[in-house]
């Protein structure tokens, strides 16, 4: 069973590795993070009585 964990916590460090190298890498290979912009118009109505 200690076998089992120790696999387990091994893969879930290679996992946290290997998504901080696509987040830092991934830029350079064409991938985009960054979120659309575009600007959002709304009309408010203020009540000041």
């Amino acid at each position: 069973m200690g076998r089992l964990f120790k696999w387990l916590f091994y893969l879930l460090v290679m996992g946290t590795i290997a998504l901080a190298a696509y987040a830092y890498i991934g830029p350079f290979f064409g991938a985009d993070f960054s979120p659309p912009q575009s600007e959002i118009r709304q009309p408010v109505t203020l009540d000041a009585d």
